[in-house]
């Protein structure tokens, strides 16, 4: 684990702290890349966090998320402590059961989740996972169906194009 203290910078509405470059490459060498995105884990002022290193603009960062601020008691401008190391998981997010139990009634709505991409799946799969009560895993659910099976349309009342040119 490597420790260094860095100011809290904001890039748009984004706050982060750059990395020194002795910290990046030791985590290029425990990640055994240095492009995409890299897990971490670590700690700011000694309060614990899960995260991803991401280059952004041809700079690497850590972007600094309220709920790791808020634990830490830092905020933009201020120097905080930092220890920080490659943190290689495994990263999988259960699938809630009533997503799972949908897709295996519904063979074509199946076919068309593993065609995701796997950013896509995972995305579907962390906001059912979020969700507070059953009504509103209930309806996603179904929405998620019907989308998957082509019943429902991305947007409603909209008119094909149609081409003379064309059938």
């Amino acid at each position: 684990m490597k420790s260094f203290s860095a100011k809290i910078s904001k890039i748009g509405i984004n706050p982060y702290v750059p990395l020194p470059l002795l910290v990046l490459n030791k985590l290029f060498i425990e990640s055994g890349k240095n492009k995409g995105p890299i897990p971490v884990q670590g700690t700011l002022n000694g309060k614990k966090f899960l995260q991803t290193l991401v280059k952004y603009s041809g700079e690497w960062r850590l972007y600094l998320n309220t709920p790791m601020r808020k634990a830490a008691g830092i905020d933009v401008g201020d120097m905080p402590s930092v220890t920080i190391k490659f943190d290689p998981g495994p990263y999988s997010i259960p699938i809630h059961p009533k997503l799972t139990n949908s897709l295996t009634q519904n063979k074509r709505a199946a076919a068309a989740f593993k065609k995701l991409t796997a950013y896509r799946r995972k995305e579907i799969v962390r906001y059912l996972n979020f969700l507070k009560t059953e009504q509103s895993v209930d309806r996603n659910v179904e929405k998620i169906i019907l989308h998957l099976s082509c019943k429902e349309p991305l947007q409603k009342n909209i008119t094909p194009y149609k081409d003379k040119n064309y059938p």
